[in-house]
């Protein structure tokens, strides 16, 4: 520190000063000289970085305050004299003999003069100042952009810029600077721009720029004019007509134009429509279509179109035709006996007309109808049919049919009439028959409407549901099933059953008996005796004992004999077939009854004869085209006379020949074939059939052999292709080696047929299957004359029949072909 003093011209002549001066003390009397070391400590100096500062809004800066000597606190003081103190934006450090202050985001109110200042211990006090300047840069607040109006209105657009000094503001469209002079534009003091009665074609980017002569600063801002214009509505057509309940759509169309493109919205009684199922809204909006149209859709709509310069509505009306529509039918339930009242109410536009068509019947009622004995009534208002029927019946239950008519259309409901009456019993069998020891089921049958409860009395006594010893009750709607086991007499005698609903209470009184055994059929005949086969036929008894009959019972026996043979009908027929008979016989017969309780007497005993052995009836034929030079004839089973047929005797010749030709045909043949025949020729045929007993009359029939078949190969091959007929040529080829082969192995025992068999044949031993082969194999293609009954030879060839056995070899044996 004694350095930096002696540095300064005014330090020597201050240290010169104190080294020079003495100062007295007062305490002791005794004067002395202040010491060189103390003096120095005592003397303060202040010194701050800077002196003066120009700071912009919003910068931050910081300054540094130096103290010489030995301070013991360093404060800083703003422009008011306040001492300062740490705060958001203001900072503070103190280290030793320096002491930072920091100013953050400075605005204009931070400037003035700043003092820095040191106090030592004994309370002296040095300072230091810097000025602080604080300008305002060019600042633009809110500026917005775009800036939007209303088409014909006032534009102000606004440039909110501030500076210190104030700043000089230009605006700029299209890269023209707008000049004061414009009658269409205006600067106003506030620095925005207003344009008058504002249009479309005044949008576009305008410029704002602001300058600072005295620092040359300069900026701008870029903000975009956009002119709204309110919507228009175009509505071509202001009135609608539909027809409801046809699945019709009507659209209902309303273009809108403006700036911004307007939104279309469509209200229907103050309520806005949405896209739904009956509304479908397209094209931005513009277009309406109304599903299925019905009748409440009728009325106005309104089409509003809005955008950010205002809004504006049109009205279009829809006009809905209503085809008639039936609203109010309902099922009704009448008591039996009452009044019954059925309304049919119905809306449309015209107001249709109704009418009624009874469905049991067909029959129709029209408004004014009255049935001659009153009980069925319409009467009419307005868009409603009341049907009334006096004194219901159950002819009256069913469907009613309710249509309203108009010149749209139609409409058709039904309804139900429901008749509820007490309980109507519906059988009058009461009386029921069975035995000790057999079940017998009682059933009551009744109809109601509610449905009946019933329930079984024997003897004043309820008989429980779930039946008790040898009674049970089974339950169905509308009826009740008493199953009764009669164990004793007194099981026998009455059982009362009662139905009962809401509307009343029926009572029905069943009474069970013993059942009988039937009583004897009358009247047995005989019928279709033949031979060896005779018809029972009798009338049914009087009394079937109460119970069911079952069957009947046929007993007969040859009157010669005491053993009698037995034959059950089927079911309860009165017809029974007697077969196996003795030819002339005498046979006994009688019939008796069979129910549940057993069997009944035996009908008065009736006898008969079988016929004797004859000869057979004539045969019986008909005749069918066989295949080629063949002919068919049936033969149909006819009376055989009491014997079995042994055989058909078959002549047969041509029209033009006056010899027979015979064919024997044995008797279970059901057929006979003529065969060869010749084409284009009459036949005369006759059949006799043959029993032991003799000839029966015979039978003669004539018939037609065709034309003989125009067969030849273009008509054959004709048709077939060139490979086709390749392929028949191969065919017949190989078929023509086949049979060669077949002939060489029966004639010569050789060719490939051959190689075949010695393989098969030699598997159990090489040496004996030669000589097997040569013996058992040997070919026998025998040339056997027949004769036929027309007196030609006809060659048959036998047949080999070739087996093979369970050790793996051949055995070939020779079968007679038969003729």
């Amino acid at each position: 520190m004694v350095e930096q003093l002696h540095k300064r011209p005014c330090g020597k002549t201050l240290i010169s000063l104190l080294l020079r001066t003495r100062t007295t003390g007062t305490h002791v009397g005794i004067p002395y000289v202040v010491p060189l070391k103390l003096l120095l400590k005592s003397i303060l100096q202040v010194s701050i970085s800077l002196s003066k500062v120009e700071l912009s809004v919003g910068e931050s800066k910081f300054f540094t305050c130096t103290a010489i000597g030995e301070p013991i606190r360093l404060d800083w003081y703003n422009p008011q004299g306040e001492r300062m103190v740490p705060s958001q934006r203001v900072a503070l450090h103190t280290e030793g003999v320096r002491s930072r202050l920091t100013l953050y985001n400075a605005n204009v109110e931070d400037a003035g003069i700043y003092r820095c200042q040191a106090t030592d211990a004994r309370g002296h006090t040095q300072e230091a100042t810097v000025v602080l300047e604080i300008y305002q840069r060019l600042t633009f607040r809110e500026v917005k952009s775009p800036q939007e109006f209303r088409q014909g209105e006032v534009a102000e657009v606004v440039c909110d810029v501030t500076s210190s000094p104030v700043p000089v503001v230009a605006w700029f469209y299209n890269n023209m600077e707008i000049m004061p002079e414009n009658n269409k534009f205006q600067l106003l003091p506030n620095n925005n721009l207003q344009i008058q009665q504002v249009t479309k074609a005044d949008e576009g980017v305008y410029r704002c720029e602001a300058r600072v002569e005295a620092r040359g600063e300069i900026d701008f801002r870029d903000i975009i004019v956009v002119v709204n214009v309110p919507p228009v509505l175009s509505v071509p057509q202001l009135s609608f007509n539909a027809t409801a309940d046809y699945q019709e759509s009507v659209t209902l169309t309303c273009r809108a134009y403006g700036s911004p493109e307007p939104d279309v919205t469509w209200y229907r009684k103050v309520v806005e429509l949405q896209e739904s199922e009956q509304y479908a809204i397209r094209a931005r909006g513009t277009s309406l279509t109304i599903r299925n149209i019905r009748q409440g859709d009728g009325g106005p709509y309104t089409c509003k179109a809005s955008n950010k310069a205002g809004e504006v509505n049109r009205e279009l009306f829809l006009n809905v035709f209503v085809p008639p529509h039936i609203t109010k039918l309902r099922n009704v339930t009448a008591v039996e006996g009452s009044a019954a009242m059925i309304s049919c109410k119905a809306e449309g536009e015209p107001l249709p007309e109704i009418s009624w068509r009874r469905a049991s019947d067909g029959q129709t009622f029209i408004d004014g109808d009255k049935s001659r004995d009153g009980h069925v009534e319409v009467r009419g208002r307005h868009g409603e049919s009341l049907l009334v029927i006096v004194g219901v019946s159950l002819a009256d239950l069913g469907r009613f049919d309710c249509e309203a008519k108009s010149r749209i259309g139609g409409h058709q409901k039904s309804m139900y009439l429901d008749i509820e009456y007490a309980p109507k019993f519906q059988t009058n069998h009461t009386i029921f028959y069975s035995w000790e020891g057999n079940p017998v089921n009682i059933s009551c049958d009744a109809l109601s409407n509610p449905p009946a409860t019933m329930l079984w009395r024997r003897e004043k006594l309820t008989i429980a549901s779930e039946g008790t010893g040898n009674m049970r009750v089974h339950s169905a709607p509308g009826r009740s099933l008493l199953e009764v086991t009669p164990m004793s007499d007194r099981d026998f005698g009455r059982y009362n059953c009662t139905a009962r609903n809401n509307i009343g209470i029926r009572f029905q009184e069943f009474i069970l008996a013993q059942a009988d055994v039937p009583s004897n059929p009358y009247s047995v005949r005989l019928s279709g005796v033949a031979q060896r086969v005779a018809t029972v036929t009798f009338m049914k008894p009087d009394s079937h004992g109460g119970v069911p009959i079952d069957h009947y019972l046929v007993r007969y026996k040859d009157a010669s004999s005491q053993e009698w043979r037995a034959v059950k009908s089927q079911g309860t027929q009165t017809l029974v077939q007697l077969y196996n008979l003795e030819p002339n016989t005498t046979y006994e017969v009688h019939v008796a009854a069979v129910n549940g309780k057993g069997q009944g007497e035996f009908s008065r005993t009736e006898s008969f004869q079988t016929l004797p052995i004859r000869e057979p009836s004539p045969p019986s034929v008909n005749g069918q085209r066989g295949v080629g030079k063949a002919y068919k004839l049936g033969l149909i089973k006819q009376d055989d006379g009491g014997m079995p047929i042994l055989e058909y005797i078959v002549k047969y010749k041509t029209d033009r020949d006056e010899q027979w030709m015979t064919k024997l045909v044995p008797g279970v043949n059901d057929f006979v074939l003529l065969q060869p025949l010749q084409w284009n020729t009459q036949y005369e045929v006759e059949i006799t059939a043959r029993n032991i007993k003799g000839l029966s009359e015979p039978t003669t029939i004539h018939f037609s052999m065709p034309q003989k078949p125009d067969i030849t190969a273009d008509s054959l091959f004709s048709g077939l292709g060139v490979g086709a007929v390749v392929g028949l040529g191969v065919a017949g080829v190989l078929l023509l080696l086949v049979l060669v082969d077949v002939g060489c192995f029966f004639l010569r025992q050789c060719g490939l047929l051959m190689c075949i068999t010695r393989k098969l044949c030699s598997k159990k031993t090489a040496t004996s299957a030669k000589s097997k082969e040569l013996e058992e194999g040997k070919a026998a293609y025998l040339k056997l004359p027949l004769k036929e009954e027309n007196g030609k030879e006809m060659l048959k060839p036998d047949t080999i029949e070739i087996k093979v056995h369970g050790d793996g070899s051949l055995r070939c044996t020779q079968v007679d072909s038969k003729a």
